[in-house]
């Protein structure tokens, strides 16, 4: 017979280790960018304190990481056995370190997204979605937000897209397939949309010049749409 204790030891694994993951992430997301003579945008785009969680002060936006990668670890070893579990909770946490650096400094890092990417290719060796599943996905992933780029740079003159959100895209492709883009995309965009529309109510300016971390908004969504899947149209 199981113990009672059992059925929550998975979750208390998932919460220490992404406790201490979080602390390793606060601390990354700070000194990293830093060391490279980065310095944090002002939060006065349509993007702000909100969609980085983190109120003012080192100790406090350190606090919000931690709890946040703890929820992360804990609900990834609750909703797959091993070694799913495992592997949601590495693909949240990455995703949330791209998050935070996306949100204060609107850089998406290749030292993050390419091992990212090769991680989720090499999942499916023991995971579904398929290696092939997520081959397509990757190369779909990173041709769609690069031709969206590049049709937009054509046709206005400017810049529309960093050059790191097709890496992510690809990556996030890598780990959930190419079936599950356009949900990741569809989800981030209504994201999007509602701190615009919230910013609107508040009586802020929105313009064309207006910014927005699409790269947090994608790490949001997948890793929201992992939990619930694969879906039966990813297996094998």
């Amino acid at each position: 017979m199981t113990e009672p204790w059992a059925s929550y030891a998975p979750i208390a694994l998932g919460t220490a280790g992404g406790t201490v993951a979080g602390a390793a992430i606060a601390e990354m997301t700070h000194r990293w960018p830093k060391s490279l003579g980065f310095v944090a945008h002002r939060h006065d785009d349509v993007h702000d304190q909100r969609l980085a969680a983190t109120p003012p002060g080192a100790g406090r936006r350190r606090l919000v990481i931690i709890l946040v990668a703890a929820a992360i670890g804990a609900v990834s070893l609750a909703a797959r056995p091993l070694p799913g579990g495992i592997g949601g909770a590495i693909f949240g946490w990455m995703l949330l370190a791209l998050l935070v650096l996306d949100v204060e400094y609107f850089w998406l890092p290749d030292r993050l997204t390419v091992p990212l990417a090769a991680m989720g290719l090499a999942a499916g060796i023991w995971l579904p979605p398929s290696v092939p599943d997520r081959l397509i996905g990757a190369a779909a992933g990173f041709a769609s937000l690069a031709g969206i780029a590049y049709a937009y740079r054509v046709m206005t003159g400017r810049v529309g897209l960093g050059g790191g959100d097709p890496r992510l895209f690809a990556a996030i492709g890598a780990w959930l397939g190419w079936v599950a883009l356009p949900f990741v995309l569809l989800l981030a965009a209504s994201f999007g949309l509602a701190l615009v529309a919230y910013d609107r109510l508040r009586g802020r300016a929105i313009t064309r010049h207006s910014r927005i971390p699409l790269g947090a908004l994608l790490a949001a969504a997948a890793w929201l749409l992992w939990v619930p899947g694969p879906f039966s149209v990813w297996e094998r």
